[in-house]
């Protein structure tokens, strides 16, 4: 559960320093949308059969990162509507 958490806080901080632009997000949301984007990362390189979601792959790290820049993506897009 620790590295679960550990690598969430990489593969966010990771999707925070590639998405370009400032970000105005908590370390919290940070490791959340990086625990949100490892999982969707993971269930869909488990259907690559790369192993399972909790198993620590490349093709799964990277799918997380993505899923995790995108994830901020919508965040953003979230708070710039009640901002406006």
């Amino acid at each position: 559960m620790i590295g679960f958490i550990v690598a969430g806080l990489i593969i966010g901080a990771l999707a925070r320093l590639i998405k370009p632009g400032k970000q105005n997000l908590s370390l919290l949301a940070t490791l959340a949308l990086g625990l949100v984007g490892s999982v969707i990362g993971g269930l869909i390189a488990q259907l690559f059969g790369t192993g399972g979601i909790f198993e620590l792959n490349v093709i799964g790290f990277v799918l997380a990162v993505v899923a995790a820049v995108l994830l901020i993506g919508v965040a953003e897009g979230m708070t710039a509507k009640k901002n406006v």
